[in-house]
């Protein structure tokens, strides 16, 4: 088992290799959510990742690719899970409002005493299904990460997203059959895609950054 002082360098370390830097504050809370994650996924099965040395890697430092291409000062994380990438979005950007949403009533227990825990006022977490969801607003950008095939994801939530708004899916590998079915059936175009190399993850990753014409 991994100490706390040795997943909270290692968060150091995958974020310089990321190319940004971690206040100690940052680094601080997202040990403390990994450390969080594991005991509660302990007993309520939130992730297939039980090492937290792993957890680091595929989904701390997968969650941080994300930031560089971050815009928007309200942000909805859809299909989160345990809050990934949405916890580590708050983290990093204490001054925009991040909404995680989810259907799982457990995951989204799980995110509500993340918040508590580590202090993050500007994360509001949601339990719905994202069709049923009418927020007071709309978002500048909302993120998925493994959430459904592209014209699923811009089919449902593309409510939820205001007129200049932007798509940031993180994928596997590029997601070409996808981004010819989306722009084939909708007026969604791709910006920009984005490979990424995580620390200490060998599988390829990608960023697809969409918006309506």
């Amino acid at each position: 088992m991994s100490s706390p002082s040795q997943l909270h360098h290692q968060i150091c370390q995958g974020a310089e290799i990321l190319g940004f830097s971690l206040s100690e504050q940052q680094a601080e809370r997202l040990t403390q959510y990994v450390a969080l994650l594991a005991k509660w996924n302990k007993t309520y099965n939130l992730t297939a990742v039980r090492n937290p040395v792993e957890m680091v890697s595929r989904h701390i430092l997968d969650s941080l690719s994300v930031i560089p291409h971050v815009k928007g000062d309200n942000i909805l994380d859809v299909g989160s899970g345990p809050g990934l990438p949405g916890i580590p979005l708050a983290i990093m950007y204490p001054e925009r409002q991040v909404t995680t949403l989810d259907s799982n009533g457990k995951k989204t227990r799980f995110m509500t005493q993340a918040k508590l825990e580590l202090g993050l006022n500007n994360l509001s977490v949601v339990n719905a299904r994202v069709e049923a969801y009418t927020p007071e607003r709309l978002f500048d950008e909302i993120t998925t990460r493994a959430f459904s095939s592209l014209l699923a994801m811009v089919q449902g939530t593309k409510h939820l997203l205001r007129q200049s708004g932007v798509y940031l899916a993180m994928k596997g590998l590029y997601p070409e059959e996808e981004l010819t079915e989306l722009t084939a059936n909708t007026a969604t175009e791709l910006v920009e895609s984005i490979s990424l190399r995580i620390p200490g993850s060998e599988g390829e990753r990608h960023i697809v950054i969409l918006r309506n014409k």
